[in-house]
């Protein structure tokens, strides 16, 4: 696999086509998006997949071009974007625990999940779609080491139909690693720009 990254929700919708084409033409056979969740829900329960939103037709897309995608769904994004894609409306509440199995936080994830993931089932490549690859949470071992949680968001994506290979992505050290990781999902690693250095 040979993937670049191109976030949908940078790029005016009526580029996507042509920046998609371009990585095909650069020799890259995916693409990796990541999903900026206060774009889609930018009140509680009020949804937008519209516009820069559209998430379905750059998934069409990406497939029509001959890419495979590698999707990357949070609910934390960083790719520093606002709030790391955290809903301020959510973060803003008293006492709330983000990224850990506090119960208001995983109450929040689940409505978004149950939003999000129905939509891009049809894209999974076990379906016939573009999306080979789904990424539990993101570079989670940077932030914290909650394993409950990230079982949670595991658990969930699999029970709302995604069976196309789960995977965290961390920083290369030891604590980002074991912070990271959850069972069912491959470990990978980021290097940043100095994958030789040992």
């Amino acid at each position: 696999m040979i993937s670049g990254a191109f976030h949908y929700f940078r790029t005016h919708p009526e580029q996507w086509r042509a920046r998609l084409h371009w990585l095909r033409l650069m020799g890259l056979d995916s693409v990796e998006s990541y999903v900026a969740w206060n774009l889609h829900e930018p009140r509680p329960g009020e949804f937008d997949f519209t516009g820069f939103g559209d998430l379905e037709r750059f998934l069409r897309e990406a497939h029509e071009e001959g890419l495979g995608v590698v999707f990357r769904p949070g609910p934390y994004i960083c790719a520093e974007w606002d709030n790391g894609g955290l809903p301020s409306w959510l973060t803003g509440k008293p006492g709330i625990r983000i990224r850990t199995a506090d119960p208001a936080f995983l109450e929040a994830v689940d409505a978004w999940f149950d939003e999000l993931i129905p939509r891009i089932l049809p894209h999974l490549a076990s379906r016939g779609g573009p999306i080979t690859m789904v990424q539990v949470e993101n570079e989670y071992g940077s932030f914290g080491s909650d394993a409950r949680y990230l079982e949670h968001l595991r658990d969930g994506l699999l029970a709302r139909g995604v069976d196309v290979p789960l995977f965290t992505s961390d920083g290369p050290a030891d604590h980002m690693l074991t912070g990271g990781m959850v069972d069912g999902a491959a470990a990978t690693v980021n290097f940043g720009s100095r994958a030789a250095d040992p």
